[in-house]
């Protein structure tokens, strides 16, 4: 079984390769990379030396299939397995046929010019992914990694910052790191104005909020004016429950059912940087709203689905949890989601009418689970004292599906 090797390098080239990188380089009968990466070994050995085909990726099985009897030896940029071609090779070929070198990432080498411990940074990716995504992690103190797209990253992400409250955090654009014309500039977001530089940078941010910016917390429970919303909002106590009932794990794909103007299904995106989930929302004003608080709190890819339940569901990838908050009644909705869902998945649905609350009932004497009412009051003026204004109560259903 032919194993191909994947060796890291950094911008100082042949130079800063270790002898096994070295020694897989020369050994190699075919050098696959970016031209950038094959320019740093050229010369260095007798290889032919392929630069990826474009689009890379829907090339690569049959590119390998190509080369199953050629000595293989594939050049990536710092870590291959950070946001590499390490990580999709391994999901491609399996990891047994494998056989990588690594190189200090971008990251580390990032890190060691700031004085900040690995462990200690947040770190977002916007190669081929949208710059909003920043705005999740956003909160005073943090110490912020971006891995640029391109030169014209820093100026986007100052603007971002400073339309976000952080326009008094000073930005470092590490450029070409480890290389042996390696530079830095430095600046304020608020007052960014150096031109682009090169375009393989990264930017070191330590987080500074302006004044009575608001933190968004990580946990559930935003309050209700993070979103825009035309009333069709699940209120903060009932989100934060309904959150944790849902129970957010990486990996995990949440249907977010008549969705309304969002919030469930962003506050499952922020949980963690790997969840995902999908929107169904009918209204397309509300449906507006949804891309628009999602990208406001950081998790653009949150898709939505426009269009009305069941029928907006066919063809959807199979959820590992569902919540339904709005359309229970709609006929053929609670049947069309518990099929859908796969054996062990979580299912949550919320009431707070007796109609919508019988087929939680109904729901519930054959499924399942637990039955929960929750009643929120909000102190509010009352002539010239303080009372208490209470919400219309919520019946809360939560079930897990069985295996059969």
């Amino acid at each position: 079984m032919q194993t191909v090797t994947v060796v890291g390098i950094g911008a100082d080239g042949w130079a800063g390769l270790a002898e096994p990188g070295r020694a897989a380089v020369r050994a190699a009968e075919v050098v696959l990379g970016g031209p950038r990466q094959l320019e740093l070994v050229a010369g260095q050995t007798k290889a032919d030396a392929r630069p990826w085909p474009s689009p890379m990726l829907p090339a690569l099985p049959g590119l390998f299939a190509e080369l199953a009897d050629r000595r293989v030896c594939v050049l990536a940029s710092g870590d291959p397995m950070f946001h590499g071609i390490g990580a999709t090779l391994a999901r491609m070929l399996g990891p047994d046929r494998l056989h990588v070198v690594p190189h200090p990432s971008s990251v580390s080498l990032a890190c060691a010019r700031m004085g900040w411990a690995v462990d200690g940074v947040e770190i977002v990716s916007a190669v081929a992914r949208p710059l909003a995504r920043v705005r999740r992690v956003l909160a005073p103190g943090v110490r912020l990694l971006v891995l640029s797209e391109d030169a014209t990253t820093p100026a986007a992400l100052a603007a971002l910052l400073v339309d976000a409250g952080y326009g008094g955090s000073e930005l470092t654009v590490l450029a070409r790191l480890g290389g042996p014309d390696e530079g830095a500039v430095h600046g304020a977001a608020g007052s960014w104005a150096h031109p682009p530089g090169d375009p393989l940078n990264v930017v070191a941010v330590p987080c500074v909020a302006d004044r009575d910016v608001p933190v968004r917390a990580e946990v559930p429970g935003l309050p209700d004016d993070a979103y825009d919303h035309d009333g069709q909002l699940t209120k903060r106590e009932i989100r934060a429950v309904t959150l944790a009932l849902l129970a957010p794990r990486a990996g995990e794909l949440l249907w977010d059912v008549g969705a309304g103007n969002g919030s469930i299904g962003i506050e499952w995106l922020r949980a963690h940087r790997a969840c995902r989930a999908v929107a169904v929302e009918s209204d397309d004003a509300r449906a507006g709203r949804i891309v628009t608080n999602a990208h406001t709190l950081g998790v653009p890819s949150l898709q939505v689905v426009r269009g009305r339940a069941p029928e907006a569901l066919a063809g959807l990838p199979t959820p590992d949890v569902v919540f339904i908050g709005g359309g229970v009644t709609n006929p053929g909705v609670l049947d069309a989601c518990w099929t859908a869902l796969r054996p062990g998945g979580r299912l949550v649905a919320n009431a707070v009418t007796l109609e919508a609350e019988a087929v939680l009932v109904a729901g519930r004497a054959r499924h399942g689970g637990e039955l929960t009412r929750l009643e929120v009051a909000r102190a509010a003026p009352l002539g010239g004292f303080t009372g208490w204004r209470p919400a219309m109560p919520v019946t809360i259903w939560s079930t897990t599906k069985g295996d059969t």
